[in-house]
C-alpha cells in the first residue's frame, strides 16, 4: 500500500481527538510501541489535553535490544528477519499489551531513511501492528518522501487505522 496525503483528510490532531473519543466511549486505553517514529505517535497523543484518561504509556524501542528487553520480541526473530517485518510488528503490538495496562496497541517498525533501505525493504517501508479487543491486524505500507515525510505519514496512518478499527468494533 502506498499512501498519499489528500487535502481533504483530517489533521493528525483531529484524528487523535477521534481516537480519544472512541477509546473513552469504549473505556479502553492505548499503548504505543514505536521504532521508526521515535515516540511521535505517543507525543501526538499527549499533545491532547486530558490524554491521561485514555493513553496508558508508550515504548520507544528503536534498537533491537530494546524491542527484546521491553516488549519481549524474540532475538532469534530479529536476527532471522530483521526488525522491519510483519512478525516483529505483531510481536511489538502484543508485547506492548503484555507490558502495560492497555487494551489497544499500535506498533510501528520501518525504514524512515535516508539510509538503511534495501531492495527488499526500501526506504519508506513501514510495518504496523494493531491490537484491538478481539483481533490483531498487521499491514505494510510504503510512504514516499524524505525522513520527516515518512515519519509523518506513519503517524497519520497509525491514527487513521486505529480509528477505523475501533469504529468497527463499536
Amino acid at each position: 500500500m502506498t499512501a498519499t496525503l489528500s487535502k481533504t483528510e483530517p489533521s493528525v490532531p483531529q484524528l487523535c481527538q477521534r481516537l480519544a473519543d472512541l477509546l473513552l466511549k469504549q473505556e479502553l486505553k492505548l499503548v504505543t510501541a514505536e521504532s521508526c517514529t521515535g515516540g511521535l505517535i505517543a507525543g501526538a497523543c499527549t499533545d491532547l489535553a486530558g490524554s491521561s484518561a485514555w493513553f496508558e504509556r508508550g515504548f520507544v524501542t528503536y534498537s533491537n535490544e530494546a524491542k527484546t528487553e521491553l516488549l519481549g520480541v524474540e532475538e532469534r526473530r530479529l536476527q532471522r528477519t530483521g526488525a522491519v517485518c510483519e512478525g516483529v510488528a505483531r510481536a511489538m503490538a502484543t508485547g506492548a499489551l503484555a507490558h502495560s495496562r492497555a487494551q489497544v496497541a499500535v506498533a510501528v517498525t520501518g525504514v524512515a531513511g535516508p539510509t538503511g533501505g534495501s531492495p527488499a525493504k526500501p526506504v519508506g517501508t513501514v510495518w504496523f501492528g494493531f491490537a484491538v479487543p478481539g483481533q490483531i491486524v498487521t499491514e505494510k505500507c510504503h510512504f514516499d518522501g524524505d525522513r520527516a515525510a515518512v515519519r509523518a505519514a506513519t503517524v497519520r496512518h497509525a491514527f487513521t487505522r486505529l480509528v477505523e478499527l475501533l469504529d468497527h468494533a463499536a
